[in-house]
């Protein structure tokens, strides 16, 4: 079964970014990343479909986690393998 597209939307000097992206490395997991203070459309669009402002913002497929806590919650509660094979 293939890995689903996993994003991040993350910035540059983000502490909370490194340790999302830290997390999905030590699982052997590939991710998108998307630099939003690179690229002002990207930080407008994910404000748009998050609601949020901060980063890092990541989504498992189409399923918004949420920020570096919402993943490691549900890396945590088994969540997050849940995710990872349905999506």
């Amino acid at each position: 079964m293939a890995q689903p597209e996993i994003t991040i939307y993350s910035s540059k000097f983000c502490g909370f970014c490194v340790a999302a992206e830290r997390l999905l490395q030590n699982k052997d997991l590939e991710y998108k990343l998307i630099k939003v203070d690179e690229d002002p459309s990207k930080f407008e669009y994910m404000v748009k479909v998050t609601g949020r402002r901060t980063v890092p913002q990541i989504f498992i497929g189409d399923h918004h986690v949420g920020g570096f806590d919402d993943l490691s919650a549900a890396n945590q509660s088994g969540e997050l393998k849940k995710l990872l094979e349905s999506a």
